[in-house]
Formats: structure tokens, C-alpha cells, sequence
């Protein structure tokens, strides 16, 4: 196995953990975010109160791309398995 090719592995499973969490991240993030202008607009100063609309939001984004995002992430456990079958010891 050469540097080349544990890099570009190593590469890919960085783009692919990317891609499949990248979304439910930045969702997250943008609620958090207006909740807090939102607490602190209207002073609540209530911690527990950016859970449930996190929850729904990223609830909603895996019923919408859970599929897609399993795909990917069984694409490339094939891909390494594949890799680590071809791999002469």
C-alpha cells in the first residue's frame, strides 16, 4: 500500500464524513443561532429551550436524506473493503 493511496483513503473518508454530517451540522448550527437571537431578544434565558427545535430539525433531515446519506456511507465501506480484500500481505 503506497502514500498515495492511504492518502486519497484517508481523503475520502474525510469527504464522505463531510458530506453525510456536514448537513445535520450546519442545520444545527443555524437553530442554535436564531434561538439564541430569539432568547435574547425577548430576555428567556432558558437553556433546555433550543433542544426540541434542534430535535425536529435534524429529526426532519435524516427522514429527508437518511437515505442518501447511507448510501454514501455504504458505498464507501465497500469501496475500503474492497481495498482491504485487494491488499497483497
Amino acid at each position: 500500500m503506497s502514500e498515495q493511496m492511504i492518502m486519497g483513503i484517508i481523503t475520502k473518508a474525510l469527504s464522505t464524513a463531510l458530506m453525510v454530517a456536514g448537513p445535520i451540522l450546519i442545520i444545527a448550527l443555524v437553530i442554535g443561532l436564531l434561538v439564541s437571537v430569539f432568547q435574547a431578544a425577548t430576555q428567556i434565558q432558558e437553556q433546555t429551550l433550543t433542544f426540541v427545535p434542534k430535535l425536529i430539525a435534524i429529526a426532519t433531515i435524516l427522514l429527508v436524506g437518511g437515505s442518501w446519506m447511507l448510501n454514501k456511507l455504504v458505498v464507501f465501506t465497500n469501496e475500503i473493503m474492497n481495498i482491504i480484500a485487494n491488499v497483497k500481505g
